[in-house]
């Protein structure tokens, strides 16, 4: 079946897909790296635990996560399935102390959740790091439930390895919002910009993120991944926790956001993913990158509130 002409969904076609199979990575690959600038801006096709113990320790600035929530889910053929809650901390302790293990001793770490494993998460995250955070993003689609409230949430929990010494730069994640009051001071603006635009405001980031956009079928960043992640939300992880060329890990890469903001923004990155068409997914995003470094929502420095009207692409 064609797809409508506005439908910008990425697809992988069968002409580029040998090309695309080239430049990704396998667990082989891998295990002849010799030196560290081999993990720099890498897709790794591989099972987590069949190429973590080749990354060296001590490696990584920023640790972007993005698992399975404990539900039953299908990831390209492979599935998998919610448990019991403990069956899930152990699944969860199974890795994790593996990914500490790879980041620098100032360096941060991000994982994504949702309200029924966020509990279990943190109980994991904070046996080996220290929970910053716990930032709620509002997720504006999704199914409704008829004898329930609709899920619009999802929680990523904030954690550093060493709670006196990390980056975070709040400034570089500041969001630009249209003010409803202004203020004003002897007949001048405070702490607001009046422009042809509007009137707006610089304002400091919050735990509660309201101004995400989840990708769908007419943003060309869309995939077919069930859980991916939009590159905004990515977007504000990466410019607060870390600096221009600064070493970023994705162990659950998926469609490859974490990789694609990356390279958009300037920093370098590992992305493991065990699905080869996820992998294709995301070489291909990052490979359209290298001409558009757009991220919807983001323009020119600066963030912009959802539905603000002049949001740029």
């Amino acid at each position: 079946m064609s797809k409508s002409a506005n439908n910008r969904t990425l697809v992988i076609e069968d002409s580029e897909r040998e090309e695309l199979q080239k430049q990704i990575y396998s667990k082989d690959d891998v295990r002849k790296f010799l030196v560290l600038e081999d993990f720099k801006d890498v897709v790794i096709n591989a099972d987590l635990f069949d190429v973590i113990d080749e990354i060296p320790d001590n490696y990584y600035d920023l640790v972007i996560i993005d698992p399975p929530y404990n539900l039953s889910k299908n990831f390209a053929g492979t599935k998998f399935n919610a448990m019991k809650e403990d069956d899930y901390v152990e699944y969860l302790k199974s890795w994790f102390p593996k990914i500490v293990s790879k980041m620098k001793y100032n360096a941060s770490l991000y994982m994504c959740g949702d309200w029924k494993c966020i509990s279990e998460m943190k109980e994991v995250v904070g046996q080996y790091l220290t929970v910053m955070n716990r930032i709620t993003w509002q997720r504006e689609k999704g199914r409704g439930a008829s004898k329930n409230w609709k899920n619009g949430m999802e929680d990523i929990l904030f954690a550093v390895k060493n709670p006196k010494n990390y980056y975070f730069d709040v400034d570089a994640v500041k969001m630009k919002r249209r003010v409803l009051a202004p203020y004003k001071v002897d007949g001048v603006a405070k702490d607001w910009d009046d422009s042809e635009d509007g009137k707006f405001r610089m304002t400091y980031p919050s735990n509660f993120w309201d101004d995400i956009t989840v990708p769908f079928w007419s943003m060309p960043e869309n995939t077919d991944h069930p859980t991916q992640k939009p590159e905004k939300l990515i977007a504000k992880l990466i410019l607060a926790s870390s600096k221009k060329d600064a070493m970023i890990l994705d162990p659950f890469l998926g469609s490859g956001t974490t990789a694609v903001v990356a390279k958009k923004l300037g920093r370098r990155f590992t992305g493991i993913e065990q699905s080869e068409e996820y992998c294709l997914y995301s070489q291909k995003r990052l490979n359209n990158a290298e001409t558009d470094k757009s991220i919807q929502g983001y323009a020119d420095g600066v963030f912009w509130e959802r539905n603000s009207g002049i949001q740029k692409k």
